[in-house]
């Protein structure tokens, strides 16, 4: 018999591709995690891993099972959401990962309306970059991600996520006051800005690919002189006219707007896709189902939804 908890550290592994931290995010020592990754190759006769470089990689046996461990691992999932069904109903904790922004818009207001319809219901919120959710979720560390879009990250179809699109929110323009476009009404062409020094994230952070996406379909490389991922600091640089940014349209929120220029963009690729996702198969938690249905409720609300 395959043992399941030896499955979900194949398949930490193979997500984190050493050992070490594998064990990091499973709160196990590197040892355990080799005692049972043996043990797994012991109960399956074959060889799962094989070192590559300073870390280790799936044979294709390993890519065989691992396939299986997805499967399997989203079916436990599955029933134990049944058997919390059964039992009693909501009555515990939920912690969601999610950006700030996406906590302001949507789950602070989930916040808010699961405090009268389910009062037995806890939500405990941690603050993760839209790009670290996920790997959050997927380690156990979280029961829901709120995240973004980004290069690199798991695909729509990925077998081990259960997706719920929340909103698409657009990026704008931001500009210094007197950038000969600041006066304009209608929406900036991104070409336009194609000879500007740009202020923008690191590599890494979603907002980063966007920028580098709608750059890319307009013709052009932006010349990033300036790297910041708070947005407090970006347009406090635009409106020193150290250059110009793209920025999600909600973090502009709060910002000294009478020292920038802010304005709509031309293309349909400055736009930041939000989603809340879990494990395959715990959406039907009793606990985890009213957060979802909470933050799709808050998403209809704004002026922008999936």
């Amino acid at each position: 018999m395959i043992d399941a908890r030896r499955l979900r550290t194949l398949r930490a592994v193979a997500d984190h591709r050493t050992v070490t931290a594998a064990a990091a995010a499973l709160y196990l020592t590197p040892s355990a995690v080799s005692q049972q990754l043996a043990a797994l190759e012991q109960e399956t006769g074959h060889t799962l891993l094989v070192r590559a470089g300073r870390g280790v990689r799936l044979t294709a046996a390993g890519e065989i099972l691992l396939t299986h461990a997805d499967a399997v691992l989203a079916q436990l999932e599955r029933a134990e959401a049944d058997l919390a069904a059964y039992s009693s109903g909501a009555a515990g904790e939920v912690t969601v990962a999610a950006f700030a922004t996406g906590i302001a818009l949507v789950l602070a207001p989930a916040v808010a309306a699961l405090a009268g319809s389910a009062p037995d219901l806890r939500v405990r919120v941690l603050d993760a970059e839209g790009d670290a959710s996920l790997p959050m979720l997927l380690d156990g560390r979280a029961d829901i991600a709120v995240a973004v879009e980004y290069r690199g990250a798991p695909r729509a179809d990925d077998r081990r996520l259960t997706r719920l699109p929340l909103y698409a929110e657009p990026f704008d323009a931001v500009l210094p006051l007197h950038h000969p476009l600041a006066a304009g009404t209608g929406p900036v062409a991104v070409a336009d800005l194609a000879a500007e020094p740009w202020i923008g994230p690191y590599p890494g952070n979603p907002c980063h690919d966007v920028v580098l996406l709608a750059c890319e379909h307009a013709g052009f490389q932006p010349r990033l002189v300036h790297s910041s991922d708070d947005f407090r600091a970006v347009t406090a640089l635009a409106s020193a006219g150290a250059g110009v940014a793209l920025v999600p349209r909600s973090a502009l929120r709060g910002t000294e707007s009478d020292a920038i220029a802010v304005r709509p963009v031309d293309s349909a690729l400055a736009t930041r896709k939000v989603f809340a996702a879990t494990r395959a198969g715990a959406e039907l938690h009793p606990l985890i189902r009213p957060v979802l249905t909470a933050l799709a409720t808050a998403a209809g609300h704004l002026d922008h939804p999936a």
